[in-house]
């Protein structure tokens, strides 16, 4: 797992400037690359940071649920912050598990589709979203059709299924949606998804990443230009916090962030804490309510016209941490400095 998400953030890193150069969906804000990268960054280096005194560090599920959690308080933007809810999934029927097989690939990759589809208010076909579904389904047709073998050989063929899906369901991008059929790419999340299985491919078989796997992707070659900069400016912006909400109050965020934007997607980072003021005793009404009141860790994440408005909704119902806005569109004025089109409160 360490040497997957090493290779990933490597890889991401020398791919960013031509996923950024396609990026033009949700928003044609190139960059899509780099907040891939970035997020990867921060799970990869979750393994060198964390302690492992009290963890196994041999259980796959506990290793990657705390690069899931790392990438999910560092997630950046739609591409990252989905990537960060994959990873979260993923970990979860892993959990207790020493090695990957591939009915537990099958099942996890079946479990973080689900949760990335969830995860957004309005998913959409024709993104990173399809391309997860059909790595998904293409390891659950290969582990069912082998009767779960668990061997490594098996393991190595379902991958290759899965990857071969997703670079299908990457070219199918194209036609899915309207926006990438009329520039004639594919989509830049998408791609970024496939590297990232590929990655985990080369390192389970210990091959390199097959470098032919992105021929004739439409907009990908590197004498091809950077097509966003060519689409029309969006004058809203992307607004992003870690807040802990009661899944009621979680509920009625999402619903209006819904109202006000677009792109919303909300996905819970860790588990449950008791609520302020209870210590977890009580009678079973008590227990009732206080399980009603939980309090989860949420990762927010909407585009809107207006950061005060968001941010206001977000104060109303919690103490959210680690505001961030930033515009959807580079700054259009040469003499605005590098990093001032983004601020935190």
């Amino acid at each position: 797992m360490k040497r997957w998400l090493g290779k990933a953030e490597t890889t991401l890193g020398n791919h960013s400037d031509r996923l950024n150069a396609i990026n033009i969906f949700p928003v044609a804000d190139g960059d899509t690359g780099t907040n891939l990268y970035l997020t990867v960054r921060a799970a990869a280096a979750a393994f060198s940071d964390r302690s492992t005194a009290d963890e196994p560090v041999n259980d796959v599920g506990v290793v990657l649920a705390a690069a899931g959690r790392a990438a999910m308080e560092q997630a950046r933007g739609n591409s990252g912050t989905l990537f960060a809810v994959f990873l979260c999934a993923l970990a979860e029927p892993l959990a207790g598990h020493t090695r990957l097989s591939a009915p537990l690939l099958a099942a996890a990759l079946n479990r973080a589709q689900i949760r990335a589809w969830s995860a957004l208010s309005e998913p959409v076909p024709g993104t990173m979203l399809s391309v997860l579904e059909a790595a998904a389904r293409a390891a659950g047709e290969w582990d069912t059709a082998h009767n779960g073998d668990d061997s490594n050989q098996a393991l190595g063929l379902a991958l290759d299924a899965a990857v071969n899906a997703a670079l299908d369901a990457v070219v199918q991008t194209e036609d899915q949606l309207a926006t990438l059929h009329a520039a004639r790419v594919v989509d830049a999340g998408g791609v970024g998804m496939l590297l990232i299985l590929d990655c985990l491919r080369s390192a389970v078989l210990g091959e390199e990443l097959q470098d032919e796997l992105l021929d004739g992707l439409h907009g990908y070659d590197l004498q091809d230009p950077h097509i966003h900069a060519g689409m029309p400016a969006d004058d809203g912006v992307e607004v992003m916090c870690t807040i802990s909400l009661s899944p009621l109050s979680a509920a009625t965020l999402r619903q209006r962030l819904d109202e006000l934007g677009d792109s919303v997607i909300m996905s819970q980072v860790g588990s449950a804490s008791n609520p302020s003021g209870s210590n977890g005793a009580g009678d079973d009404d008590d227990d009732d309510e206080d399980a009603a009141e939980a309090s989860y860790r949420w990762r927010v994440h909407v585009h809107v016209p207006d950061a005060e408005a968001a941010v206001a909704v977000i104060r109303s119902l919690g103490d959210p941490t680690d505001i961030s806005v930033s515009q959807l569109s580079m700054p259009r004025d040469p003499g605005l400095p590098a990093g001032q089109h983004g601020h935190e409160y």
